[in-house]
């Protein structure tokens, strides 16, 4: 059976997360049944990562086994019409090797998590970031991320629920972006890592968050990480400002395409 890979992009917020489920609708289930719209034998489909309910994706890479020979353009043409109205799309979809594999063969993650630090509730971008009242300082937002760079025990920044067998990871990049924006900031957090712990992420930000309203030092990021302790950790951030930006493999398998 050929194997496809598909990267997806989609807004969280009508999801329960990636991962099917029993109850509330998931960006899984969504791909799945219309996928199975074209070929209704077609087995589950794996992803690069679960994200939870709310996050939105713009590159997440799921693969999928179907028994029809599918040109990738045309296939990914008939899966976007079977997902309207809903707010999921395969932006890319290409053949694959038999054995590989979304989440297995990854080797990289990249998530963007952002924050608006403004007085004004939001509108264009309400339910895309998370919004506080501010001002922030992101230097001092950066000065506070570079103690988290390196492999260390993440367990102050992971949730007690994660399933990871161990705690140690090694983040790559922690780069803090400040922008303009009406009536206040627009804070980008782009993280990159082989792999994350459960709300890992969004530890991070309420944390960094804290540090850029003056709450805490820079310092105290530190503390919290050497502390090993989850009631060290800032506030875990919302889920509607991150984003899963991109996953990286071995050899890219759409070719370099955007």
């Amino acid at each position: 059976m050929p194997r496809y890979a598909l990267r997806v992009e989609y807004d969280g917020r009508p999801f329960a997360g990636w991962q099917r489920q029993d109850g509330p609708a998931s960006v899984q289930q969504t791909l799945e049944e219309a996928l199975r719209a074209l070929e209704p034998d077609m087995e589950s489909i794996a992803a690069a990562g679960r994200t939870d309910a709310g996050v939105h994706a713009t590159g997440q890479i799921a693969h999928t086994d179907l028994a029809r020979d599918w040109e990738p353009f045309r296939l990914s043409e008939a899966v976007n019409w079977h997902l309207k109205p809903a707010p999921v799309a395969v932006t890319a979809c290409a053949r694959v090797a038999d054995d590989w594999h979304a989440r297995f063969d990854a080797v990289e993650r990249r998530y963007t998590f952002r924050i608006i630090a403004r007085r004004a509730p939001l509108t264009l971008d309400a339910g895309q970031a998370w919004r506080v009242i501010g001002p922030l300082d992101p230097e001092a937002m950066q000065a506070g991320a570079a103690h988290l760079l390196g492999q260390h025990d993440f367990t102050t920044f992971r949730a007690s629920i994660c399933q990871a067998k161990s705690p140690v990871k090694t983040l790559d990049e922690i780069t803090v972006e400040a922008r303009p924006y009406p009536g206040g900031q627009d804070i980008r957090l782009h993280l990159r890592a082989r792999s994350f712990l459960h709300n890992q992420v969004r530890s991070i930000a309420g944390t960094l968050e804290r540090v850029g309203a003056g709450a805490w030092t820079p310092a105290r990021v530190a503390e919290a990480l050497a502390a090993r302790d989850r009631a060290t950790c800032g506030p875990v951030a919302p889920p509607d400002g991150l984003v899963l930006t991109g996953v990286r493999y071995p050899s890219d398998p759409f070719g370099g395409s955007r």
